[in-house]
């Protein structure tokens, strides 16, 4: 507190306690009683505390939060083809459960590199949304995705599903399997004729791969998201993400499980989308449009061909 005393020429002074609070002072009148004073705010001070506010709440950098600038929703579609001469399938050591795994002389191939004969076609080629502002569909899917195993093998070599819909984990081999999807707590015995079901709820940044611990042979991969803006290029190399965030910049991002780069990302050349060498390419969508990136040429070189 403050303390009265007289100066040499006789007048009244206030010695002030130094404060904790620094925007509140504290005013005298002579001895009188003493009066608070509340300065008008610090703007400059108030538009840091905001700043630093919006950027903790959105996680600012890569996690910051899309904000949108569109309206209405749109469609994005392409066709990958292979370019180069297309490598022999590649044989797989086949060592345990021969009688049900190479039945009939059967031979197990690495189906990591699908190309379609006549078209050249590239399959497995997963293109997906890294963010978006907003999602037509709030809910996933109810019906379940079918994951199957037979003659010991993943029959999809790439899924693709919604975080929150149900993947049904299916075995139709007469023995036992076990499938451990990497990245996820799921790593299950799936009995014979029996199916397992999993809802994953987690996304996931890039496809994880999936093994059979019992026939490592076995591999495919998956990948979850939760806007669902995900899509796996078919036998002829087609793919098309439909309901997509229209009137706003989205970036996207290309795999496929042969690529060279870090990660399998599917960095290529191709201008008009200003492709990089991270697998990712920006576009904006007109309101109920549909952009078509053509024909995406893959060299073999990039898949070890």
């Amino acid at each position: 507190m403050g303390r009265c005393f007289r100066n040499s020429r006789g007048n009244t002074a206030v010695r002030l306690a130094a404060s904790s609070v620094a925007f509140v002072a504290v005013a005298s009148v002579g001895c009188g009683k003493p009066r608070v004073a509340t300065p008008g705010p610090d703007r400059q001070a108030s538009t840091a505390i905001r700043d630093k506010l919006v950027t903790a709440s959105t996680g600012g950098g890569e996690a910051a939060a899309v904000v949108s600038t569109g309206s209405g929703w749109g469609a994005l579609k392409g066709r990958f083809v292979f370019v180069g001469a297309v490598p022999a399938d590649r044989p797989l050591v086949v060592d345990k459960d021969t009688e049900v795994c190479t039945k009939g002389g059967k031979k197990l191939l690495d189906r990591s590199l699908r190309v379609d004969p006549s078209t050249k076609g590239l399959a497995d080629v997963v293109v997906f949304a890294r963010k978006t502002s907003r999602v037509k569909d709030a809910s996933p899917p109810s019906e379940p995705v079918v994951f199957d195993q037979k003659e010991c093998e993943f029959l999809s070599q790439v899924l693709a599903a919604r975080v929150g819909r149900p993947i049904a984990v299916k075995n139709s081999d007469p023995i036992g399997h076990n499938t451990n999807i990497a990245g996820t707590a799921f790593n299950q015995i799936i009995e014979v004729g029996k199916t397992v079901s999993y809802v994953p709820t987690g996304e996931m940044g890039m496809p994880q791969s999936v093994t059979c611990n019992i026939h490592p042979w076995m591999k495919a991969y998956m990948i979850f998201r939760k806007d669902g803006y995900v899509a796996v290029s078919g036998v002829d190399g087609s793919f098309t993400i439909p309901d997509l965030p229209a009137g706003e910049t989205i970036e996207f991002q290309a795999w496929h499980p042969r690529s060279m780069a870090a990660n399998q990302v599917l960095g290529l050349e191709v201008p008009s989308v200003k492709w990089n060498a991270k697998g990712r390419f920006q576009v904006k969508i007109d309101p109920d449009g549909t952009m078509d990136l053509g024909t995406i040429e893959v060299p073999a070189a990039l898949l070890g061909g």
